[in-house]
């Protein structure tokens, strides 16, 4: 049953496929299973099961379905531009869906590869990343994040105070640049200019390069427009993903990485659909177990769904207010150790929030002088 578990992003990106092949308002299926997913993942509620999953080969059947398909989608998305007359609203659904694509499902199941051992998942999981216009995403993933995660040299970890708006065009250019001037230092190393032909940025520009004379060659110019619309759409909402699981996280750099590092959001569909990339506590402290094995974390401060937790950002005060604010309050008086909570309390006053640990020494204090 926990094989069949993981072929539900299989079924939404079928969805996806079957709307831009029938054409008309169907178009609008693929991105219309955001806000389904959304309710149905706060409906079921929380999953804090463990996997029983021995066989890995069968676990990564949709793995791999989920990894190649959204970029499949893209050459049905220049097809469906000459096989169907449609409206400029219909390819606005069908770009929104194309490009959901290329987040969910696409970026976990991409991870999962990226971060296997074998040559063949790495570079699929590399240049699938086409869907969202950064196949170096990975460089930035393992050498800047998995190691500063939840310091303030992680582009991934947003400060306190910071809305999803500011945070994902500072990530966007923080991971871009970043991804670059590692490649560079690495050719370096080897004795190398750090533009030399075997930098993996032009393999990266050539592999586009190619992707969108593809899509000209089925559906000429209109479908290249859509694709990099698509892309773009894309592109802004793996960055915002990032915003929800690190969001105002403390870590000094150098500390020992702990489950308390990162925001866990355990719904039955966050983990199912995203391949347990919403399950990552684990993930953090072993960047090499694969997500069937992943352990839920039960002693974190339960998230709301990922899904809500992104439309709750677009309203910064909403989602300031109702979700992150009382997560951290309690993340500093519970899980902090005293160097983050002097950290933490530097940036709650940074962003004008509450000062809520002397708010718990005084009534702590109030309570002692009660009970004498």
């Amino acid at each position: 049953m926990d094989y069949l578990k993981y072929w539900t992003p299989v079924v939404v990106l079928a969805a996806s496929f079957a709307g831009l092949i029938a054409g008309g308002d169907w178009v609008w299926v693929g991105i219309a299973t955001f806000p389904i997913l959304a309710v149905l993942d706060t409906v079921v509620g929380r999953d804090y099961s463990r996997r029983q999953m021995g066989n890995g080969m069968l676990a990564n059947i949709p793995v791999w379905i989920c990894s190649v398909g959204p970029l499949l989608q893209y050459f049905v998305l220049a097809w469906a531009v000459t096989a169907h007359d449609l409206t400029g609203w219909q390819m606005f659904g069908a770009v929104m869906g194309v490009a959901w694509m290329g987040v969910v499902p696409l970026v976990p199941a991409s991870h999962e590869l990226y971060h296997m051992r074998g040559a063949l998942p790495r570079f699929v999981g590399h240049y699938v990343q086409l869907c969202y216009l950064d196949c170096t995403r990975d460089i930035g993933h393992v050498i800047n994040h998995h190691i500063d995660v939840a310091t303030e040299e992680d582009g991934d970890t947003a400060r306190r105070g910071l809305d999803l708006y500011r945070f994902t065009g500072v990530s966007l250019i923080h991971s871009t640049l970043f991804a670059q001037r590692m490649e560079g230092q690495a050719l370096r190393k080897r004795g190398l200019s750090a533009w030399n032909i075997r930098h993996r940025g032009y393999r990266a520009l050539l592999a586009l390069a190619l992707f969108h004379v593809t899509l000209f060659a089925i559906g000429g110019w209109a479908a290249v427009g859509l694709g990099l619309a698509a892309q773009l759409i894309a592109r802004l909402w793996v960055e915002s993903f990032n915003y929800f699981q690190h969001y105002g996280l403390i870590r000094l750099k150098g500390a020992p990485i702990g489950r308390r590092h990162v925001w866990n959001h355990l719904g039955w569909f966050s983990r199912t659909v995203a391949f347990e990339i919403t399950n990552h506590a684990d993930h953090h402290l072993n960047s090499y177990q694969v997500f069937h094995k992943l352990v839920p974390h039960k002693e974190s401060i339960p998230m709301p769904s990922v899904f809500v937790c992104f439309l709750a950002a677009l309203v910064p005060p909403l989602w300031h207010g109702l979700i992150i604010k009382p997560a951290l309050k309690r993340w500093d008086l519970e899980f902090a150790t005293p160097e983050e909570r002097q950290r933490a309390a530097k940036q709650n006053a940074a962003a004008g929030w509450p000062d809520w640990q002397n708010e718990a020494r005084v009534h702590d204090v109030q309570a002692a002088t009660v009970g004498i």
